[in-house]
C-alpha cells in the first residue's frame, strides 16, 4: 500500500466475487466476502423517463484493490454473510484504474455500484 493510500484509505467495504458457477435456479455464486480498505462517496439519483427507470451510481467507492468487476457485489462496512444480497450489497457497475501519481507503487480504483 502507498504511503498516501494508507492514510486516506481508513475505511473498510466488504466485496463479493461472482465465482463463475450457478445454482439450481440459473443464480450466480459468489466467492466468500473479502473487506477491503477504502474510502467513499455516498449518492443515490435515480432517473425516471416516460419508459421506466435508469439505473444510476449510488456510491463510489476508492481503493487500491484490484479485482472488482462488473456482477461482484459491495457493502460499505464489514460483513460475513456469505450471500451479499441478503447483507445488503449493491452491485459493482464499473471499476475504473487510475495512476499511482506521486510514488507509483499501486494503481487506485474507483468502484461505483448501482441503484
Amino acid at each position: 500500500m502507498s504511503s498516501l493510500a494508507s492514510w486516506s484509505y481508513t475505511a473498510q467495504a466488504t466485496i463479493w466475487k461472482r465465482s463463475g458457477a450457478t445454482n439450481d435456479y440459473g443464480d450466480p455464486s459468489f466467492d466468500p466476502p473479502l473487506v477491503i480498505a477504502c474510502d467513499y462517496q455516498g449518492g443515490l439519483s435515480k432517473r425516471l423517463g416516460d419508459i421506466g427507470g435508469e439505473k444510476v451510481v449510488k456510491n463510489t467507492v476508492w481503493t487500491e484493490y484490484s479485482l472488482a468487476d462488473t456482477g461482484d457485489y459491495l457493502l460499505i462496512g464489514v460483513s460475513t454473510n456469505p450471500d451479499p444480497i441478503a447483507a445488503g450489497a449493491d452491485e459493482v457497475m464499473q471499476a475504473i484504474r487510475y495512476a499511482d501519481t506521486f510514488e507509483r507503487l499501486t494503481d487506485d480504483y474507483a468502484i461505483l455500484t448501482g441503484a
